[in-house]
């Protein structure tokens, strides 16, 4: 059932990417990127709940975007994950991201775990300093995720995540 379901979310990305891409690049379009840390709050998944104190992780989400003249913008991102002894996993994260007044964005993500039978999608909200050319950010995320646990059965996992960078 995992399987099936990755592998239509999977078509569908590509569906939305292939949209993406065949648009019609514009004069004003402009690439920029992003990079931070991500630290995961609070998670719960299969009826029991996991905080920082539980699992730490840390996260370093890097992303490039592709900025349009209009409020809205591509943003493809690569999050490598890390625990205190080890390498735990890459999410694959692409998303559209909306301006908002006074320095405010919205958007969401789709994601896909490489190393774990994971997906899902992760809503953001985020607040930018501008500096100069650079602009740093804190950001809140609420991953959401259908995932397998332990013994195969599907399990649904929604958290809460805090993300502080720098996008230029």
């Amino acid at each position: 059932m995992m399987n099936r379901s990755f592998r239509r979310a999977l078509s569908h990305l590509f569906v939305l990417s292939a949209v993406a891409v065949a648009a019609p690049a514009n004069a004003q379009d402009r690439i920029g990127g992003h990079f931070g840390t991500v630290i995961p709050i609070v998670s719960r998944a299969g009826g029991s709940t996991t905080t920082i104190g539980d699992q730490f992780k840390i996260g370093f989400p890097t992303g490039i975007t592709i900025k349009t003249d209009s409020p809205w913008a591509f943003d493809l991102e690569f999050v490598p994950v890390v625990t205190r002894d080890r390498f735990a996993s890459l999410t694959l994260h692409p998303g559209v991201i909306r301006a908002l007044p006074n320095s405010f964005a919205g958007g969401v993500r789709m994601a896909f775990d490489v190393r774990e039978s994971s997906w899902g999608f992760t809503p953001l909200l985020n607040r930018g300093f501008p500096v100069g050319r650079m602009t740093y950010f804190v950001e809140g995320v609420v991953p959401v995720r259908f995932q397998e646990n332990a013994t195969g059965r599907g399990q649904t996992s929604v958290g809460l995540a805090m993300h502080l960078g720098v996008g230029f």
